[in-house]
């Protein structure tokens, strides 16, 4: 599998977010990606409603 096409800054905000190694997120499937992304914002909508 190829790393995803992202910027190294992309890259280091989203692992930074997602609170997982960079390493991860340049070989993470894009459809898991997503998928981790939606679960995060789901979970800022549910703490940003209280």
């Amino acid at each position: 599998m190829q790393p995803l096409r992202i910027s190294l800054e992309t890259a280091q905000k989203l692992a930074k977010v997602l609170g997982v190694p960079i390493e991860q997120i340049m070989h993470m499937p894009p459809h898991i990606l997503i998928n981790k992304l939606r679960e995060w914002e789901q979970k800022e909508k549910r703490s940003g409603s209280s």
